[in-house]
């Protein structure tokens, strides 16, 4: 007990290269639970990284805290792949989480209406590498493996430096 406490005090420090440790599942929980309290409407969040490295499981866990928060049942949370894009309502907030790994070209991005009301609601966009034209104001979430595939890391940016202590 005493060690998982210890772990848990010491998982969300980011490294001398920014990279925040995210290898035990708990880790990326936790980290979802801290985005949750500071992400709002309007909020733009880009997540990089390959296939498997936990982008959608990241965002499950996020959408699930909100949902905690504001007492309702937790919905499962899946990659809109086929979709595109998934719309969670909870309660005042409006969540669409986009997964644009199936399209082909910024044009298909242009078609899909990514990013026309994003004022008014939080916006996840896995596969983000396929948008032409980035909004400047956004959070850059980049989920990349180590050698060891079993350690992944999670580099943040576009976020003011008071939030971004709240992850160290």
């Amino acid at each position: 007990m005493l060690e998982q406490k210890a772990h848990l005090n010491q998982m969300l420090t980011a490294t001398k290269s920014s990279k925040i440790d995210i290898s035990l599942e708990v880790d990326t929980t936790n980290l979802a639970k801290k985005f949750s309290k500071i992400l709002k409407k309007g909020d733009v969040v880009f997540l990089y990284g390959e296939i498997g490295v936990g982008k959608t499981a990241f965002i499950r866990y996020l959408i699930n805290s909100y949902q905690k928060r504001k007492n309702i049942s937790l919905t499962e949370v899946l990659s809109p792949t086929f979709n595109l894009v998934n719309e969670y309502e909870i309660k005042d907030l409006v969540i669409q989480h986009y997964d644009l790994f199936r399209l082909k070209n910024a044009e298909e991005t242009r078609s899909i209406g990514l990013l026309e009301n994003s004022e008014n609601i939080l916006t996840l966009v896995e596969w983000p590498e396929k948008i032409e034209n980035k909004p400047k104001k956004r959070i850059d979430l980049k989920f990349e493996y180590a050698e060891n595939t079993k350690k992944r890391f999670l580099t943040i940016k576009g976020l003011d430096i008071k939030k971004l202590d709240v992850f160290r």
